[in-house]
């Protein structure tokens, strides 16, 4: 007579100690702050040396400052500008602005500048190395900022940058105007933080 095998019942309790133990969720790094910007109290500005004042504004933008940690130096800065949004105070100087000679916005309607480093150099003051895009031409640029309410929740930035109009293709001029080199731009942005508060270099 054939030896019979009887089956094993195992209860779920012991099935479960049986069972390799069950590797936990990796816990997500803590995500780093968010600035959310007021366009009410920021602008974007420009100016140029010119024997008849240049200066003006961009009426139409967009800027986020991101960090994946809490580490300042992790910032990541996005800003876009609508070229066609410019606006001196004069009707001519902007239609010469937006003609192909040099914003060109028909073809680039758009100005940019992409940044995923800041470099703290003093307390409040910060260089932010990126790259700058006018006129489908790209070339790293720099804008150094400084800092206002630094440690609580909301406050402003403000930013310079100079860049050589000419390296970007805007080689003419304006009928009677002498028109420097040099364009200075000013980025002034004021909000509030979303998240953990960042870590600054003391």
């Amino acid at each position: 007579m054939r030896n019979r095998i009887k089956p094993v019942v195992i209860s779920g309790a012991v099935l479960l100690c049986l069972l390799p133990p069950a590797v936990p969720p990796t816990v997500s790094q803590e995500r780093g702050p968010v600035f959310e910007f007021d366009k009410q109290k920021s602008s974007m500005k420009f100016s140029v040396k010119a024997s008849v004042a240049i200066e003006g504004t961009f009426e139409k933008w967009d800027a986020t400052l991101t960090f994946p940690s809490t580490d300042v130096t992790t910032g990541v800065l996005d800003i876009k500008i609508d070229a066609a949004s410019v606006n001196t105070g004069s009707g001519m100087k902007d239609d010469k602005l937006k003609s192909k000679d040099f914003f060109n916005v028909k073809d680039d309607p758009y100005i940019t500048f992409h940044s995923d480093k800041v470099v703290q150099t003093g307390p409040n003051t910060f260089e932010i190395p990126g790259k700058f895009t006018i006129r489908g031409v790209s070339k790293d640029e720099t804008l150094t900022f400084a800092a206002t309410g630094k440690g609580t929740g909301s406050g402003g930035v403000k930013g310079t940058m100079a860049f050589d109009r000419k390296q970007y293709g805007m080689n003419s001029g304006i009928p009677f105007i002498k028109i420097a080199d040099s364009v200075g731009v000013t980025v002034d942005l004021y909000g509030k933080r979303v998240g953990p508060p960042l870590v600054f270099k003391q």
